[in-house]
């Protein structure tokens, strides 16, 4: 479950969706398990004062599919799950 949206999803779905229709950018350029990637928007953290800069560059994404298909960590955040609309690859 996304601590943001409160989004649900389950891990079988995920997986076919993934390899499927492969991930793509804000761009519409593939992305791949330990991609760079850069926010393109602020993002708002629910439930927090924090926000994601624009330009904010996070390493060694993984792809899980789903409605928010990026899981990775942020330095000074954390883990974080972000939706591939919203960032470009580097």
């Amino acid at each position: 479950m996304c601590p943001e949206c409160a989004h649900e999803w389950s891990p079988v779905a995920d997986a076919a969706e993934a390899e499927a229709g492969g991930i793509r950018d804000a761009n519409g350029n593939p992305l791949q398990d330990g991609d760079t990637v850069t926010v393109i928007k602020d993002l708002k953290i629910k439930g927090s004062s924090q926000v994601v800069k624009v330009g904010t560059k996070v390493k060694n994404i993984r792809l899980v599919g789903g409605d928010h298909d990026i899981d990775c960590r942020i330095d000074g955040i954390g883990a974080m799950k972000l939706k591939s609309e919203f960032v470009r690859k580097v």
